[in-house]
């Protein structure tokens, strides 16, 4: 892309981010969101909380992990939606880091072979289809483990193919089939 279109880019997103608090046009729970992204600590018991929690028990989880249900955060219930959104951090606590790699890696398998599929098409539309089912699933799934290691702020985004949930599972999945039928008929039509 031209420098000047990437520059007008950023100046719009820029100017959106000026105007959404200058008007101040989010409600005051997201406002909650971010201060808690900023510092959990502010008010850990409250807004706070879910992120708290997921730290900690991806930090207790350690190198090897505490065992398949030994993990005492997500056995308690102190880790709020285990099942959908944190779902990253039961892996962490259970399974410990390399646990965690191990699901992080096998998501970057499905990427990669998404990536292949959308390389070895040579039609133009296919590969576009391909690049932004990829992207999709990348940005899922960085956003997920990004909030529960306190990296990004609490969303509500499941971990693809892993979360727990109908309708995401039920996207994800179209999504694969859509990869499937690309791969199947990699060339053009014309």
């Amino acid at each position: 892309m031209r420098k000047r279109v990437i520059a007008l880019m950023v100046l719009a997103a820029g100017g959106a981010v000026f105007a959404v608090f200058y008007f101040q046009m989010l409600e005051p729970y997201q406002v909650a969101r971010f201060t808690a992204f900023v510092d959990p600590s502010v008010d850990p018991r409250g807004v706070g909380y879910n992120s708290t929690q997921s730290m900690i028990a991806i930090g207790s989880g350690q190198l090897l992990g505490k065992g398949l249900l030994g993990g005492g955060q997500t056995t308690g219930r102190f880790v709020p939606e285990q099942h959908t959104d944190f779902i990253f951090t039961v892996a962490g606590e259970e399974f410990g880091f390399l646990g965690s790699v191990t699901v992080v890696l096998l998501l970057g398998v499905v990427l990669l072979r998404g990536l292949k599929i959308a390389r070895q098409c040579e039609d133009r539309f296919g590969t576009l289809v391909a690049g932004t089912i990829v992207c999709w699933f990348a940005f899922q799934a960085f956003i997920n483990v990004g909030m529960t290691i306190g990296i990004m702020p609490i969303t509500g985004l499941p971990l693809p193919f892993v979360s727990y949930g109908g309708t995401a599972t039920f996207a994800n999945l179209i999504a694969v089939g859509l990869l499937q039928a690309i791969k199947v008929r990699r060339q053009s039509f014309e």
